[in-house]
């Protein structure tokens, strides 16, 4: 509970906010109880990373045992617009949350690693499920196909309407085929192309036709 709390003070406050008694507020305890657990900082922000990646392993087994038999590059293709609407539009939590650790990161070893570990398994998830659909996606592959999506979905969290506009992220459904189609090696193998039904009028933010499906997360 705590560390849920700690990913929500993150989402909410930015790292700055992230203090133990921001938490102890947040998961209503008494005060000192995150202190307690967690003595400094870097271990509140490391209990953090740890749980951000085992939610994102929990995903990843949901993503596994719920990939049908024969899904298609195509259905595939259409679970990234899906992506990017949750993570931006649905519930931003985990993204908001993700992008302060990332910053962590770069000056503590111990968020580094855990956010290295989510990843590799990610990367190895998404070239499994690529896989699946006959698709010849490497690890590097799928990878390289995260990062653009962590980017893109930052863009459009955070960018105003009229900017994603004139740098053509406006329709987030679009972007999100757009993001699969250029990081996936032999994406037209069976000549199936989504459908779209014309540009979106949201302005990026969350704009994301709703897609079939769509896996357990990110």
């Amino acid at each position: 509970m705590l560390c849920d709390c700690a990913i929500s003070v993150l989402a909410a406050e930015g790292g700055r906010g992230l203090t133990h008694r921001a938490v102890d507020r947040a998961a209503g305890v008494p005060e000192g109880t995150t202190k307690n657990y967690f003595p400094s900082r870097d271990a509140l922000l490391g209990a953090a990373a740890d749980r951000m990646t085992a939610l994102h392993a929990a995903a990843v087994r949901r993503l596994r045992e719920t990939t049908p038999d024969g899904i298609s590059p195509a259905e595939v293709a259409e679970l990234y617009p899906a992506l990017l609407r949750r993570a931006v539009a649905d519930d931003p939590t985990q993204l908001l949350a993700m992008v302060e650790l990332y910053l962590e990161a770069v000056r503590r070893p111990g968020v580094r690693a855990a956010l290295g570990r989510m990843a590799v398994s990610n990367a190895r998830a998404g070239a499994g499920l690529h896989a699946a659909a006959g698709l010849p996606s490497t690890a590097r592959d799928a990878g390289l196909l995260d990062a653009y999506f962590l980017g893109v979905a930052v863009s459009l969290l955070a960018l105003p309407a009229e900017a994603l506009r004139a740098v053509g992220l406006d329709d987030a459904y679009a972007v999100g085929l757009g993001l699969f189609r250029a990081a996936v090696p032999g994406r037209s193998a069976d000549g199936d192309e989504p459908a779209h039904g014309g540009g979106d009028e949201s302005g990026g933010r969350g704009g994301g036709r709703a897609a079939t499906g769509g896996p357990g997360g990110r």
